[in-house]
């Protein structure tokens, strides 16, 4: 029996604070989503009595959270500590301060002394002593921002002292210092990566917002050297294997709950992995999660308009407290056919709902610059702009017949004149 771990990350509790609050407890109902999906992680860490609790970073959406969220991650963590449950943290880029010298928001965990809760605040092998005698290594490697580097090692080379990018240096030295710690490995123990960073190859979710170009990138071959029994990685908010039926697993197991309609797809949860050193198995446990809708739709015909729309909807039973993003594509001229009070009406029930209306404008019809706007005739001009809107050609004549009496008229010349 290999070394149970139950391995999550970015929790990000304090991520969405707007919307609707519940009355007793003061949160918004989002928050408490995210709060409800904590709970279930450290339940099944109780409940399936794992050896050992690996948090990957990313506890809260920026480096300096409100006392009222640290001390709501703080009961959960103490539940894990109360059950006698050794619980390893890094911090992640959002609890990461830029400034160096700055404390990060996990930084009590590595200055009090609370049992079985650790933070790794440097890159290091955690041996099981260290662990409460769990017999696995974990080497981790948190998020250490350009600035913090700089800070600690003075001989780093700027971009234009090195000839290469600034992130490049930083880089190469994150790289140099695991393959260093995987080196001092101990290899008859299963030894467990455990670092927030991005890996070449992974993909991120459709809205998650990331520094490309300007933030870490690691190498693949590095995070799944074959001294590594398991690879625990945070930072990408979507589930994946980076090395999928291969040793050592390397896993992103995503975000703990939907932080935008760009992961409406996406299934949330966390990984419970058996470690040896022969070989480690893993099985991803999903989280129930709020359901959310991300739905696009172009209009193919003005009669249908209404009924396109309606079609595009989620079953009725499935739109009850759910989040739902609308938008949809259609010509201008059809706005008409379209009852968006019919529409609200059929997702009242939802938690929350966008309607987003992209309406497709024709191109203005380019007027001949040569002979010049003031050679066109007051016909001319309204016929150009009855075309502009879609008109059809009976109402163009309709139309073009009725306003030649008022241009006559204004002109002082009777229509049996012109």
């Amino acid at each position: 029996m290999g070394v149970r771990v139950l391995h999550f990350s970015d929790a990000h509790i304090d991520m969405i604070q707007g919307g609707r609050r519940d009355p007793q407890s003061g949160f918004s109902y989002r928050t408490l989503d995210f709060l409800k999906a904590l709970d279930s992680i450290v339940d099944a860490a109780i409940s399936e009595k794992v050896d050992l609790v690996l948090f990957a970073g990313d506890a809260y959406r920026d480096a300096t959270p409100v006392p009222t969220y640290q001390r709501e991650w703080g009961k959960r963590m103490m539940r894990l500590s109360d059950a006698r449950i050794p619980t390893l943290m890094i911090a992640g880029n959002h609890d990461t301060s830029i400034a160096g010298g700055k404390a990060s928001a996990l930084q009590e965990y590595g200055t009090l002394r609370i049992p079985y809760l650790h933070l790794a605040r440097v890159p290091k092998i955690w041996t099981p002593e260290e662990l409460h005698g769990v017999p696995v290594q974990v080497l981790t490697f948190p998020w250490i921002s350009r600035s913090r580097m700089v800070a600690r090692d003075q001989t780093i080379q700027t971009g234009e002292e090195s000839g290469t990018s600034p992130i490049f240096s930083l880089e190469e030295q994150i790289i140099s210092k695991m393959d260093e710690l995987l080196s001092q490995a101990d290899p008859t123990l299963p030894l467990i990566l455990m670092a927030h960073y991005s890996v070449q190859g992974a993909v991120f979710s459709s809205d998650q917002v990331v520094m490309l170009g300007k933030e870490v990138t690691l190498p693949l071959s590095l995070v799944k050297d074959s001294r590594i029994a398991y690879t625990a990685l945070g930072h990408i908010h979507k589930f994946q294997d980076l090395n999928e039926g291969q040793k050592p697993p390397v896993i992103y197991p995503g975000s703990i709950e939907r932080v935008n309609y760009g992961e409406s797809e996406e299934t949330k949860g966390f990984i419970l992995a058996d470690i040896a050193r022969e070989g480690t198995s893993y099985r991803f446990v999903p989280l129930a999660t709020r359901p959310m809708y991300n739905i696009k739709v172009t209009i193919t015909s003005e009669e249908q308009f209404q009924n396109e729309v309606m079609a595009a909807l989620p079953p009725a039973e499935d739109i009850t407290d759910a989040m739902i993003s609308l938008q949809v594509s259609y010509p201008e001229a059809w706005e008409y056919a379209f009852d968006e009070r019919k529409l609200r009406s059929e997702v009242a029930g939802a938690f929350d709902f966008k309607l987003v209306k992209n309406r497709q404008m024709k191109s203005r019809i380019r007027l001949n610059l040569d002979s010049g706007i003031s050679s066109m005739t007051h016909q001319d001009l309204l016929e150009a702009y009855l075309l502009s809107k879609s008109t059809e050609e009976s109402e163009i004549a309709a139309l073009q017949a009725a306003a030649q009496t008022i241009f006559s008229e204004a002109e002082g010349i009777s229509p049996q004149e012109s």
